[in-house]
């Protein structure tokens, strides 16, 4: 069994922070930021039109997006927490290196 978002819906989990800074010192567990960049688990089959036609999502399985903290519902599915979020809620899609 699989989750399949529908209409302009997308899975997506988000990306652990890091738990060391640039430094080289640890940052504890509660002092961590939630993490704004995610990957793209599954995404539903498009947005309704309002002549009925459906516009294919601009994202894809797979790619890597910036989604503001606070975005979505989470899910918890086979000991995995996911995050459904629309289309609109998506900042951005990150190109090449990760930021």
């Amino acid at each position: 069994m699989t989750l399949q978002p529908l209409y302009e819906s997308i899975l997506i989990k988000r990306i652990e922070a890091a738990e060391k800074s640039k430094g080289g010192l640890y940052i504890p567990t509660q002092a961590q930021e939630k993490p704004s960049e995610a990957r793209v688990i599954a995404v539903g089959n498009g947005a309704v039109q309002l002549d009925g036609s459906l516009r294919p999502l601009t994202v894809k399985v797979g790619d890597t997006v910036l989604v503001g903290k606070f975005s979505g519902t989470e899910v918890k599915y086979d000991d995995e927490t996911y995050l459904i979020i629309q289309e609109q809620s998506v900042l951005a899609i990150v190109r090449g290196e990760s930021v």
